[in-house]
């Protein structure tokens, strides 16, 4: 893993935490990902109207990425309905990376060196730390379906990341991807939302139009910048330092949403750094 492409890799976790954070913002959830989704769509034709068509061998990582993308947004949305915007995105985006590994080794190949799966371990369990404060700083047990629902949003994070990582390097054209997969998985969840609320919907979203439509750029842009590095390096350290997303997250959860970030909040995000460093001791 190159600078260049660490530097890529921590602009996406950046990026990524905004636009979860403009989603979390917007209390109706169903709401706030049609806009997301639908905003994210619209990109797509942009995209594609620029970008080559993508390979033939790319199209059927595509559609199963495209409905794993659908899967991770319904099991998002259920495991903050079910539990707190802290508990829960720490667990789903911790449980990435190391499953990622797993994945990455089995159907692909690639297999991590020992500083690499070091890295990996350990900004895991500096993740894995953060979920954990979060169900003990909340003074609430944690609710095992919300806890169930966010492992799951976890997997599904894990399996379009490795698939992903396939495609993008079988279809020639990131730009081309990233804009066929917007496309292809941005139209359900509108398309569920109008099925759902029919002449309510606009009215409903008017108020929320500029949020979910930045939100939807940032989330582009977040994933298009995870992708490219995907070409350029192996799938795990990227997926892991990706993760940094809920560094930033709990940042602006402090500042934002006045969300407590504690010494152990502290002592996980510094196992998140020495977890990076590692991984870059392979570039």
């Amino acid at each position: 893993m190159t600078p260049l492409v660490a530097a890529a890799v921590l602009a996406a976790a950046i990026t990524h935490a905004s636009w979860n954070a403009i989603a979390h913002a917007i209390r109706d959830q169903l709401l706030s990902f049609t806009l997301i989704s639908g905003g994210g769509a619209l990109i797509g034709a942009v995209l594609v109207c620029l970008a080559p068509f993508p390979a033939a061998g790319a199209w059927p990582y595509l559609l199963a990425s495209a409905a794993l993308h659908v899967a991770y947004m319904l099991l998002l949305m259920r495991s903050f309905t079910l539990g707190d915007f802290g508990q829960m995105y720490p667990i789903a985006r911790g449980t990435a990376p190391l499953v990622v590994t797993v994945l990455a080794a089995v159907l692909i190949g690639e297999i991590p060196d020992g500083w690499a799966t070091a890295g990996v371990a350990v900004a895991s369990a500096g993740l894995v730390g953060l979920a954990l404060w979060g169900i003990r700083g909340s003074g609430d047990r944690p609710h095992p379906p919300a806890i169930l629902a966010a492992l799951a949003t976890g997997l599904a994070i894990a399996g379009y990341t490795t698939v992903d990582g396939a495609g993008v390097r079988a279809s020639g054209t990131p730009v081309g991807y990233i804009g066929w997969l917007m496309i292809a998985q941005g139209l359900v969840i509108p398309a569920y939302a109008y099925a759902r609320r029919r002449g309510e919907l606009l009215p409903q979203l008017r108020p929320f139009v500029a949020r979910g439509l930045l939100g939807a750029a940032l989330s582009v842009a977040a994933y298009g910048l995870v992708l490219w590095a995907q070409t350029k390096a192996p799938l795990a350290p990227v997926a892991a330092l990706r993760e940094s997303s809920i560094i930033v997250g709990a940042a602006i959860g402090a500042l934002f949403f006045k969300e407590r970030f504690g010494a152990p909040r502290i002592a996980a995000a510094g196992l998140m750094v020495v977890g990076i460093g590692l991984m870059l001791h392979t570039s």
